[in-house]
């Protein structure tokens, strides 16, 4: 249903001149890019209590995921900024392959392509099953094959560092220090205290990250009410 919306110009990819070839190229790619972030993460999870030199030699790219992802705090910075592509590429992947309103393929009854088109169900289900729970499953008996290569590698394991690194999401440490000081129990860490340079680098990417999401948060909070956004008609914005 998914495809055959895609090759008939009616999902979001048609509205920005994709062709479809390209379109349902782009679909596959991002959620084989969803699924090893997803499983990738459960392997990299998984394997913290195993010391990496019991399978250096049989699972060399395992090894250097494990040696970076596993030194000093980069396993919790490595949440961080996967997440932010995970939310990147379900976002992509809802570009190139949600119907539009109205849309119908296959000659499918009014009242099917509603519930599978319409509603977003065909969507859900593909991302889902495609996209993370088939590599979930699949990692959490493989996790030294799953990811022993230099896609996750690079585009996983490097690229979730990198956008950590940015500071784009680093709001969610002052969420972390402040629940820590509510609850009075001490965040924990691997490495020594940070530097008056490391501080001050922390803390202004912090008060960045914290602009930038007050902004879209009020840019959101105003297209809700402005029913400006893909809510369904009717439903109040409050």
């Amino acid at each position: 249903v998914v495809m055959a919306a895609i090759f008939t110009r009616q999902t979001g990819a048609a509205s920005y001149n994709i062709p479809p070839w390209a379109a349902c190229a782009a679909f596959w790619a991002l959620i084989t890019w969803l699924a090893a972030m997803e499983g990738g993460q459960g392997c990299l999870v998984g394997l913290q209590p195993v010391s990496g030199e019991t399978y250096s030699s049989t699972h060399q790219k395992t090894a250097k995921n494990t040696n970076i992802a596993h030194r000093g705090d980069n396993m919790e910075r490595f949440i961080v900024g996967r997440q932010f592509l995970v939310v990147l590429v379900v976002f992509l992947v809802n570009t190139m392959g949600a119907a539009v309103p109205g849309a119908n393929v296959l000659g499918l009854p009014e009242g099917v392509a509603s519930v599978f088109l319409g509603s977003g169900l065909a969507m859900i289900l593909t991302t889902i099953v495609f996209g993370q729970l088939t590599s979930q499953v699949n990692a959490a008996t493989c996790m030294l094959d799953f990811i022993n290569s230099y896609f996750m590698l690079y585009f996983i394991t490097y690229a979730s560092l990198v956008v950590e690194f940015s500071g784009l999401l680093h709001s969610v440490y002052l969420v972390q220090m402040m629940f820590s000081a509510l609850t009075g129990n001490p965040i924990e860490t691997n490495e020594a205290s940070r530097s008056a340079v490391q501080k001050f680098f922390f803390w202004g990417r912090a008060l960045m990250s914290l602009a930038v999401l007050g902004f879209a948060l009020a840019i959101t909070i105003e297209a809700l009410f402005a029913k400006k956004t893909t809510m369904w008609t009717g439903v109040p914005g409050w």
